[in-house]
């Protein structure tokens, strides 16, 4: 993607105006080079009421409306997972620059298309990985290019909540919408900030399991998201998941997700790596080290960080040529075939093969 370096604003239209799709509005708004100036939301309540929260001066129905308007750059995606994909590539066929949340896709074939598509077009196209973005992450990134930690061999990262399902009966817990349950939701942001440490998003095999122990007896709630509630609903999605991810370098990963388990803590959200010389953990930071006066836990203060911590902000900043984006498609394709690989060992039973 080539910078815009003779734009000096843009214009920008959110698609889905759920809890993230607010989150959306509410963060480009941060950037003096970015207006929102439409929202597309099904539900005309929801988008009217976003849109008056906002400031936001039109809101249309169909997301399609928008597409053909020359005066909209960007068009930021939060809808449900099964439309991630297709709103997304009608986005980039009409040559929009495409911010999308996660996950990127329910599938690596489609989103191998929005890779494609994304180039072809030359726009620019990133996943809001927001994990990655934080001050924690990028110091602990710094600490490992520096070499502090020796050779990370291993990691375990996860994201685990006691009761923490969003709202059963919504689309998260519905697989025809969401694509997945905990692995997708939450599982994803754990997987993203392990690689982007390690500095591998190169899977050879994945072995996978998937739990559902708690939302089909209609257990674990919690009060994420505000999309609307059918009773009726079947909980069919995985409320627990486990993987060992083996990378092509021979090193691996443990990943935990959870919306709903017992345990000791409300919510865990952590990575660990294991070095040659030296351990992390975060957040918060924390060194782990062998010296000559024992061993010794570190705490370790933020460095500054590389680029802005709002996913939306560094989007804009990298229309006008500012700053690099931060999350390749590429990475996103590779954490889109692991969690896939997940999917289908927890299936079928056996260890499958990341080509």
């Amino acid at each position: 993607m080539k910078p815009n370096r003779n734009k000096t604003r843009f214009r920008v239209a959110v698609v889905g105006t759920g809890a993230i799709g607010a989150d959306h509005i509410a963060s480009f708004k941060l950037h003096p080079a970015a207006t929102v100036v439409a929202i597309a939301e099904v539900s005309p309540e929801r988008g009217r009421e976003a849109a008056a929260r906002f400031g936001v001066p039109e809101v249309v129905t169909d997301y399609r409306k928008l597409l053909a308007r020359d005066d909209i750059d960007v068009i930021s995606v939060a809808v449900p997972n099964y439309l991630h994909a297709s709103v997304a590539l009608d986005a980039l066929r009409a040559g929009k620059h495409v911010m999308l949340d996660k996950p990127m896709a329910t599938n690596a074939r489609d989103a191998a298309k929005l890779v494609q598509e994304a180039k072809k077009r030359g726009v620019l196209f990133m996943v809001g990985q927001n994990f990655r973005f934080n001050s924690d992450t990028q110091t602990a990134r710094q600490i490992v290019e520096r070499g502090t930690l020796g050779e990370v061999y291993h990691a375990k990262t996860s994201w685990r909540r006691r009761a923490g399902i969003p709202r059963i009966g919504s689309w998260f817990t519905q697989k025809r919408f969401a694509g997945g349950g905990c692995t997708y939701d939450i599982g994803v942001h754990a997987l993203d900030r392990c690689l982007y440490l390690m500095g591998e998003f190169d899977a050879a095999a994945v072995s996978g399991q998937t739990f559902a122990k708690f939302g089909p007896r209609g257990l674990g709630n919690g009060g994420w998201g505000r999309s609307e509630i059918d009773p009726k609903a079947r909980f069919d999605v995985d409320d627990l998941s486990i993987a060992l991810i083996k990378l092509r370098s021979g090193r691996t990963v443990l990943l935990e997700a959870s919306w709903a388990a017992h345990g000791p803590h409300t919510d865990v959200n952590a990575t660990e790596l294991f070095g040659t010389e030296a351990g992390l953990s975060l957040p918060p930071i924390q060194l782990f080290k062998q010296t000559k006066g024992g061993y010794m836990t570190e705490a370790v203060d933020l460095l500054p960080p590389k680029v802005n911590t709002n996913r939306m902000v560094h989007f804009i900043d990298c229309l006008l040529g500012k700053a690099k984006p931060f999350v390749a498609p590429a990475e996103s394709l590779a954490v889109q075939k692991i969690l896939d690989a997940i999917y289908l060992s927890a299936a079928s039973g056996r260890e499958i093969r990341i080509k």
